[in-house]
């Protein structure tokens, strides 16, 4: 099992922690950011893959902003697999 943490750009969630084992998401946690919402995305990530995570959440915008809790996330996943 593996723990990083992302700090998020644009949003109002200020740290994204997660722990992967492989390429399968196990927990996220999102550290500020509307609670019920991020607490929603992180437990319907729980057991996807890191690909299937990043399809699904890159692009999402909150509002007016050009990214969202979500995007971040993805962005996350995106580095973490250049790692």
């Amino acid at each position: 099992m593996e723990e990083y943490t992302y700090v998020p750009r644009g949003v109002c969630a200020r740290k994204i922690n997660l722990e992967l084992d492989g390429d399968v998401i196990q927990k996220v946690t999102f550290v500020g950011g509307c609670a019920g919402n991020t607490q929603g995305v992180a437990r319907l990530l729980e057991g996807m893959t890191v690909d299937e995570a990043i399809s699904r959440l890159e692009g999402i915008r909150c509002g007016f902003k050009p990214t969202s809790c979500p995007d971040q996330l993805a962005m996350a996943l995106k580095e973490l697999k250049k790692s």
